[in-house]
C-alpha cells in the first residue's frame, strides 16, 4: 500500500498535496509521501477545500459527508478521512 494511504477501522486517511487553480482536476502522481492532486477551483474562500473533498467523494463513490478535511486548511499539504469507502486495489492513482 502506498505511504500516503492509512487505513484503520471503517475509515482510511489520505496525506495530499494540492495545487490548486490548476487547469483541470486530476490525480497528478506523487509529491514525496503525498499523493498529488491538481484542482481547477481558486484557493479564495475555501472553494479549494470543498472541490477537493467533493472530487474525492466522487472517486470513492460516498457522499460528501463521508470525506472530511482533517488538517491543512490553509496549506497545500492535506490530510483526508474517507469513511465508509472501501481501498479498490485495482484503481489507478
Amino acid at each position: 500500500m502506498p505511504s500516503w494511504i492509512n487505513e484503520s477501522s471503517g475509515s482510511f486517511t489520505l496525506t495530499l498535496h494540492v495545487q490548486p487553480g490548476a487547469k483541470r482536476t486530476e490525480v497528478a502522481g506523487t509529491h514525496g509521501d503525498a499523493l498529488k492532486i491538481r484542482l481547477a477551483a481558486p484557493p479564495v474562500d475555501g472553494k479549494a477545500n470543498e472541490a477537493l473533498l467533493s472530487y474525492l467523494a466522487a472517486q470513492f463513490g460516498v457522499s460528501r459527508r463521508q470525506v472530511d478535511l482533517v488538517s491543512g486548511h490553509a496549506s497545500r499539504r492535506k490530510i483526508v478521512r474517507v469513511m465508509g469507502a472501501k481501498l479498490r486495489p485495482e484503481k489507478e492513482w
